[in-house]
């Protein structure tokens, strides 16, 4: 398997056109022309002006944060692992990017957070308001993306079936996520309903970026279905990956150390903890008390650790992608962007931030 730093160089190699395929599609500033484009030809008249200032710079405050654009990145390797030339194809792997980015800041106001990369959170910036307006917006304007384009009908109806599927999946994953959070549930959560969650919540926009790469690259049916079970498989391990980081990472981390505990997120970690743990009563007290007190914070995260609850986690999900990475060996001839897409998949589940 490639080396995590060469995997980073190939994503910041992928970063300055997919960064630049974003802006083409997303304004940062409103005029009457682009208002015409995405909008269409008002009856009255648009206002430019507060158009820019609820949409776009919200937006843009978040996009120019940077991430390293994963979900294009796996799109265009899909794409490229599947036989085709993924430059043809960037403005498509865009639209996981912009979605995702949209559900982080809905995500940031549900959990009330403070912090997103290393700055106050968009709503901070902006207010709930505009930042709930400004995320439904993140999920329908990269949409234009293929309402422009010059695909034939069937591939159109597909990518849109695709996506409009993966955002249903977003709502409910991130449901069940905020009722275990705020102890609206009754009975535990068991472990395949945490990763049935997760695979809703995450694992389904990393499926939305492969089975896109797909679609664009002619793929079979069954490597369509293979990819999209393999990267799902990828977004349970990345978001179990984050919730190991949220307890152990260091400053580079960008947000809260311990924030799932303050939110009273039920995580792998946790679910473990209740079962293995001989404090797991008094795990479970922290986490609904939703604290911000750092010694009752270090002392959720102290129980897990003895429980080995964190390196269950870190087994889990490095089992699961290799797991699913067997059916995708099988199934795609050997080739560089298949190289490039393995490489990816490890470098996700071993990253530090």
């Amino acid at each position: 398997m490639t080396k995590n730093s060469e995997i980073e160089r190939e994503l910041e190699k992928l970063k300055p056109a997919i960064d630049k395929a974003i802006e083409r599609n997303i304004p940062r500033s409103f005029s009457g022309k682009n208002l015409e484009r995405i909008a269409g030809k008002p009856r009255y008249a648009h206002d430019s002006e507060s158009i820019t200032g609820a949409i776009a710079k919200p937006i843009w405050n978040l996009l120019d944060r940077g991430g390293k654009r994963l979900r294009p990145a796996l799109t265009l390797m899909t794409i490229e692992a599947l036989g085709k030339n993924p430059k043809k194809f960037v403005d498509f792997a865009v639209i996981p990017e912009v979605i995702h980015n949209g559900t982080i800041l809905a995500d940031d106001i549900e959990d009330n957070s403070e912090f997103r990369r290393g700055k106050p959170t968009v709503h901070k910036i902006y207010g709930n308001d505009i930042a709930i307006n400004a995320s439904n917006a993140m999920y329908f304007l990269p949409l234009k993306i293929i309402m422009e384009s010059t695909l034939e009908p069937k591939k159109k109806n597909e990518l849109y079936e695709t996506i409009a599927q993966e955002l249903i999946n977003v709502s409910i994953g991130q449901a069940t996520d905020i009722y275990w959070h705020r102890g609206l549930r009754k009975k535990k959560a068991s472990e395949k309903e945490y990763m049935q969650m997760c695979a809703y919540k995450t694992g389904c926009l990393m499926r939305m970026a492969a089975k896109i790469g797909a679609i664009l690259a002619d793929a079979t049916e069954q490597q369509k279905m293979v990819l999209a079970e393999f990267s799902e498989a990828v977004g349970v391990a990345f978001q179990i990956q984050d919730d190991i980081l949220n307890l152990t990472a260091g400053s580079e981390y960008g947000k809260e150390i311990g924030g799932d505990i303050t939110e009273g997120k039920i995580t792998l970690m946790a679910i473990h903890a209740f079962r293995h743990s001989p404090k797991a009563a008094r795990l479970k007290q922290i986490i609904q008390m939703h604290t911000r007190e750092k010694q009752e914070v270090d002392e959720a995260i102290r129980i897990m650790k003895e429980a080995g609850s964190i390196e269950y986690a870190e087994r889990t999900a490095s089992q699961m992608v290799s797991r699913s990475w067997a059916t995708v060996e099988k199934t795609i001839p050997e080739n560089p962007g298949k190289r490039k897409l393995k490489a990816l998949v490890g470098y996700l589940i071993q990253r530090k931030r």
